[in-house]
């Protein structure tokens, strides 16, 4: 290969300029395992500041996932501070550590997760904008003219809306179950969300965003997932995004289906009186009119058996003519039978 000298440099920029020099209009090649037109391929950009790293099939899994955390969490604090609150999903993306910071007020309700047996932290950010409101709630208030400080809460104040965190962790442990048992709980709660360094700036994080909504006063929540903490069950929560779209599609049909088939069924209905134990020798020695005794009492409930399993107490008596049997309460764990 020639070096070119820095005069010979000089020389060919100024031919260029001149239009002495034409450019080799030569076609732009794009290689790949197959053979495609250049003008049929779709470039995009890639920012490597900003790595892809959870798949779209992952993406939408975890959305699907918080969607019914949402619901729960709904449900919970509307029986909770007994009015209608509103959580929906809003947003489910993925960014880098800094950029989720960044986008934080300051002070806000910042706090730190931890979901064992998963290593490292998570956190859950509740915007000033609900927070002040579900504390006036709290303490009685109407949320009327309400005026929101822009200041960190005080120990009351975190006390108050602990209960709500504390409301939010149980619904994230049923909504993970699907995926993995996980146990929820705050180890850590901070009003300035610059303190705070759970990974690396660059590293990236799923930020699931939340709208609540209580009466006239809505408000955000977002929960930062680092993908480091939940990669080692990244492959089930693809799968299980699976077995769930499957599971919802006609559920309802099948459930139905279901019913109708088994509400014809023929199931075998006993009363067990009693039960005793007898040795092999007196079972041999049985005769008619031979008494059994047993420990238990002529007036108390006996047991009664569908296709052999203990369901139901039941009181002996007579309907129509015949024997029958009046249940009295079904059995449950807590019974000895």
């Amino acid at each position: 290969m020639d070096v070119l000298d820095q005069s010979e440099v000089d020389a060919l920029l100024s031919a260029v300029d001149a239009g002495e020099v034409e450019d080799d209009a030569q076609e732009h090649q794009i290689f790949s395992r197959t053979l495609r037109p250049a003008d049929d391929v779709e470039i995009k950009p890639y920012d490597f500041k900003r790595p892809e790293r959870v798949s779209k099939d992952q993406m939408r899994a975890i959305e699907n996932l918080h969607e019914t955390f949402a619901r729960n969490f709904g449900a919970a604090l509307s029986g909770f501070l007994r009015t209608i609150v509103e959580v929906k999903v809003a947003t489910c993306d993925q960014m880098t550590y800094s950029e989720f910071i960044a986008s934080l007020p300051n002070p806000t309700s910042f706090n730190l997760l931890d979901a064992e047996p998963l290593e490292g932290n998570m956190c859950l950010e509740v915007s000033p904008l609900i927070v002040y409101p579900v504390i006036d709630r709290l303490l009685g208030g109407t949320n009327h003219e309400l005026f929101i400080p822009q200041r960190a809460l005080t120990a009351i104040e975190s006390r108050l809306i602990s209960k709500i965190i504390d409301r939010a962790m149980d619904a994230l442990t049923e909504s993970w179950e699907s995926v993995k048992e996980l146990k929820f709980k705050v180890t850590g709660m901070e009003s300035n969300p610059q303190l705070v360094q759970i990974v690396p700036p660059n590293e990236v994080v799923i930020v699931v965003g939340f709208e609540l909504k209580m009466s006239a006063r809505a408000g955000t929540m977002n929960l930062c997932i680092p993908y480091n903490v939940i990669e080692s069950i990244m492959d089930d929560l693809a799968a299980q995004s699976w077995f769930s779209t499957g599971k919802v599609a006609g559920a309802e049909d099948l459930t139905a289906t279901i019913a109708d088939q088994l509400g014809g069924a023929a199931l075998t209905v006993s009363g067990l009186l009693a039960e005793s134990t007898i040795t092999v020798s007196d079972l041999v020695q049985l005769a008619e009119g031979d008494i059994l005794t047993t420990d238990v009492s002529a007036s108390s409930p006996i047991t009664l058996c569908v296709e052999g399993e203990k369901k139901y107490y039941a009181h002996v008596g007579q309907y129509k003519g015949a024997r029958a049997l009046r249940i009295q309460r079904p059995i449950v764990p807590a019974d000895r039978v």
